[in-house]
């Protein structure tokens, strides 16, 4: 099995088609499963249990019914006993550091007096109902339940609802139970796909309506997300995965190739790409390439991955490298280079930043603390990996004495007439007669 990557110019009309067809890869897919998530949802918003338990059994298992829908305490207790015990020591402690780096990001409310007996202040509250998707079934992810219940619980979220899809037999992987325990997640529903985004949205007999819907899943999970937000808020519409790395001549192509298809391994969508002004380097790269997917299992999809969606860029310079992964913004961004902070601050766009060749994208998703739910599809531009600020709300607080009020009413009453909102006004020359 051989990759076939093409390495073309930034500048080259090969180059330029290349950015635009990753841009708009998950276009004609969209469309068609529009119309197929809204019909679930309708059919979920109606029919609740009954319509959930359908889906389940039609896509995930027939096991599942209206009566076992709920994870028990005694199935998580039974998750424990098949877990590897090496693999529940990595998990408590990235899910340490996961808590360590969040616990930082904690906002306190405030409150300030000026003279005259003005106060003012803001108060930060956590929202109170919570929902996370988390993706199941055979390719189970227990990486995303940390990722997206621990800053929840630093927030200081009361209810944490999690949904995924069962296995064949009508269980959850144990992985998942246990991970959900770790991370203090306080119900678990055996659903998943655009069924369980609706249950969530709309509430059903046995599954609460949340405030807010957080966490990664195909495209029906982030369609459904699109559809019904809005009515329950959402973190982010997550598409398919991507790293763009940025090497210089110094880098070690083998590390370079690793993470590319560490990427390409998610999804036949999933876009990786290397940015370089070095031509060498990229030869070797490929090369690299072919060697090490001899050993990988995902394969066929990592072929797919790297000759659909994947490219290696030639620039001029390290700056315009920079600069060309600003306008991509990419939701990983891996700085192979020499001295990799003292290029930090040219970064504009990027969902998380990995500085060094020891710094690997894998690092992120399951070890280092920093949060892997990242924005997509360019989206870095204006959204920010998830974080405790997710599932906070901020409300203002205001305080006039008497003697503040009508010191500052004449201009208030200005404004509003001005506006032509003579009750507005009304309400202030009340208090001045």
């Amino acid at each position: 099995m051989k990759i076939n990557m093409r390495i073309v110019d930034v500048k080259a009309d090969q180059g330029k088609a290349y950015l635009e067809l990753i841009k708009n890869r998950e276009d004609a897919v969209q469309e068609e499963v529009n119309a197929v998530v809204k019909g679930i949802l309708d059919d979920v918003k109606a029919n609740g249990d009954d319509a959930v338990v359908r889906y389940t059994n039609q896509f995930d298992s027939p096991a599942v019914t209206k009566e076992n829908l709920k994870v028990t305490r005694d199935e998580i207790d039974a998750a424990y006993e098949k877990v590897e015990e090496d693999f529940l020591d990595a998990l408590k402690e990235a899910a340490d550091n996961i808590r360590f780096f969040h616990e930082k990001q904690k906002r306190n409310s405030w409150m300030v007096t000026k003279e005259q007996g003005v106060i003012l202040g803001q108060s930060v509250r956590a929202l109170e109902t919570v929902g996370i998707y988390v993706p199941g079934g055979t390719a189970a992810y227990p990486s995303s339940v940390l990722m997206n219940a621990l800053p929840a619980k630093v927030a200081g979220v009361e209810n944490i609802v999690m949904v995924t899809p069962p296995m064949k037999n009508g269980e959850i992987n144990p992985n998942i139970l246990v991970a959900a325990d770790i991370a203090g997640v306080d119900t678990i529903f055996k659903a998943g796909g655009a069924q369980s985004v609706g249950a969530l949205a709309y509430g059903t007999e046995s599954i609460p309506k949340v405030d807010k819907i957080v966490g990664p899943g195909n495209i029906y999970v982030a369609i459904a997300k699109k559809l019904v937000y809005g009515n329950v808020d959402i973190d982010m519409i997550a598409g398919p995965s991507e790293i763009l790395v940025i090497a210089d001549e110094f880098a070690n192509p083998a590390f370079i190739a690793a993470d590319l298809m560490s990427q390409a391994e998610h999804d036949r969508l999933a876009s990786s790409i290397l940015i370089t002004y070095d031509r060498n380097l990229a030869d070797k790269v490929v090369t690299e390439l072919n060697t090490q997917i001899k050993t990988l299992d995902r394969k066929d999809i990592i072929v797919d991955s790297l000759e659909n969606f994947g490219a290696i860029l030639l620039a001029d310079s390290l700056k315009e490298a920079i600069d060309l992964s600003n306008k991509i913004a990419p939701e990983h961004l891996e700085l192979c280079v020499r001295d990799p902070f003292r290029y930090l601050g040219d970064v504009k766009n990027a969902g998380s930043v990995f500085l060094g060749e020891y710094a690997p994208e894998p690092l992120g998703d399951y070890m280092a603390g920093p949060n892997h739910v990242l924005p997509t599809s360019g989206t870095a531009k204006f959204f920010s990996a998830l974080s405790v600020d997710n599932f906070i709300k901020k409300s203002s607080f205001i305080h006039y004495s008497e003697e503040a009020l009508l010191g500052i009413g004449k201009k208030i009453v200005k404004l509003a007439e001005t506006e032509g909102l003579d009750a507005h006004a009304n309400s202030i020359k009340v208090r001045m007669r």
